[in-house]
């Protein structure tokens, strides 16, 4: 067999186990995997280090416009840019629908977009104006594309669907195989918490920290979870912030929902009290949900290792420290004026590499699942993911002992500052590699504008779920009425 590139020298890590090996590839695809492999046009030594799939980022806001019209700092260069130091080899950001707007307009301002990416991509449609015509004719054909997850929000005035739209919404998504994933929190109680709080003046970026109560996220979740009961659809929850929400994701997992969650390193790497800094400095720390407690941090991660989340992502949402992001309504405006989200997509593996696998708390294995190979059966990335014949070469090679301390000028993003700034991290990505292209070595970018391609992705793999029939759908206790 001849090959263009063989990887020798190094540890495999995949989600089953490590073991001593070579890689070798050829058109782009890894065609062997043996314990020696001789040839090559180009020979890779891996020098002992970890061999691993490249991380497949499913939660980033890439060139995307906010329902209030505030435009993320990163475009596809950038952020792939980013991505790809931090380990990725591939990511799905999301392609948002604002109010009026048809998903076909919403997939061509997205593909134009794309065209700049340096590592492969896909889309999460958001949908925020479920129309007829978009359940009926736009979704199936955004399906048919291999766009095949969706998200939704339970929260914000311009975005929230309300219970019967999140049913709507459901329903077409178990008709064609497709995910949703739903931003849960409680719009009431937030809007309500929000006419507490200004009543009384309390307008500090701190204050965005309570305004969104833990009991606002963990009713949502389980509201959005009875409703994909009912239509037996399977739910994504996407940044989980709270012990009572990860609770209620692993009761109803237990209990045979199609359910599938995700945290974020923020969650599990800074706490509230980041947003009580002097002046505005806490303003880089809002987000939402918001960042909670220590208390929390520690059952969050209890939750990754008992396999609650499939994997641990971003939400990279780059607003900059300036008038163009955090502060586009005015340096001097309470917390719920300022852009919520903040950068992450270069720091998310290396974060995940030193505070779960250096420190223990997770294998090497479990760091593969939760940084690609959940993701890519989740949301049907079939050629990524694995390290195996017939898979894209999308590899990363990584340092398991060297040291890095985080900077913002490291992150390779358009933003001007990192919530994770100072932290020092164990574990580095030397070498990353997108369908066998080099894509970064030795903190230099080997990669070209554009040379990412587009990736359709099958339906989610549901196999081994059993399905949920409610009473109500079920002929033998609803009068024999067939309802699906």
């Amino acid at each position: 067999m001849t090959f263009e590139t063989v990887i020798h020298g190094g540890t495999i890590v995949t989600a089953e186990g490590q073991f001593k090996g070579d890689i070798g590839i050829a058109d782009g695809r890894i065609v062997a995997v043996s314990e020696k492999l001789d040839g090559g046009d180009t020979r890779i030594d891996a020098g002992g280090r970890l061999v691993m799939p490249g991380g497949i980022e499913t939660h980033a806001h890439i060139a995307q416009e906010s329902s209030s019209g505030v435009m993320t700092a990163d475009d596809y260069l950038s952020g792939s840019i980013s991505a790809a130091f931090g380990g990725n080899s591939s990511f799905i950001p999301f392609a948002a629908q604002q109010r009026g707007q048809s998903v076909d307009d919403v997939i061509k301002t997205y593909d134009a977009r794309g065209e700049r990416s340096v590592i492969d991509y896909s889309y999460h449609l958001i949908i925020s104006d479920p129309t007829e015509k978009v359940l009926t004719e736009e979704l199936p054909r955004a399906f048919a594309r291999g766009i095949t997850s969706f998200k939704v929000f339970m929260t914000y005035d311009l975005m929230n669907l309300g219970d019967g739209g999140m049913l709507d919404i459901l329903s077409v998504a178990r008709e064609h195989g497709a995910i949703t994933m739903v931003h849960a929190e409680n719009n009431d109680m937030v809007k309500w918490m929000n006419k507490l709080l200004a009543a009384r003046g309390l307008s500090d970026p701190k204050y965005h920290a309570i305004s969104r109560p833990e009991l606002a996220e963990e009713e949502a979740i389980n509201r959005a979870v009875q409703l994909a009961k009912l239509v037996d659809a399977p739910l994504f929850v996407v940044h989980v912030s709270t012990e009572g929400g990860a609770e209620i994701i692993r009761r109803e997992q237990w209990n045979g929902a199609k359910l599938y969650a995700e945290t974020c390193p923020q969650y599990l790497a800074l706490t509230r009290n980041d947003l009580d800094r002097p002046g505005t400095e806490g303003a880089k720390y809002i987000c939402s949900p918001p960042l909670r407690d220590e208390a929390t941090q520690e059952v969050l991660w209890k939750h990754i290792r008992m396999g609650t989340f499939v994997g641990v992502h971003s939400d990279h949402a780059p607003y900059r420290y300036d008038e163009t992001g955090k502060f586009v309504n005015g340096a001097d405006v309470p917390y719920s004026k300022i852009a919520n989200g903040m950068p992450g997509i270069a720091a998310r593996l290396p974060y995940l590499f030193s505070e779960g696998v250096v420190k223990g708390r997770i294998t090497p294995e479990q760091f593969v699942a939760l940084s690609s190979s959940n993701t890519a059966k989740v949301f049907g990335c079939t050629t990524k993911g694995r390290i195996a014949p017939g898979m894209d070469a999308d590899i990363a090679i990584w340092d398991p002992e060297e040291r890095r301390t985080v900077r913002a000028v490291d992150q390779h993003d358009n933003m001007d500052y990192s919530p994770f700034e100072g932290m020092e991290l164990t574990g580095v990505p030397k070498l990353v590699m997108n369908r066998g292209r080099v894509i970064v070595e030795n903190d230099e970018l080997m990669a070209t504008e554009g040379q990412g391609q587009f990736f359709g992705r099958a339906p989610v793999d549901l196999r081994g779920t059993p399905d949920y029939v409610a009473k109500e759908f079920d002929p033998a206790q609803n009068f024999g009425t067939v309802l699906r």
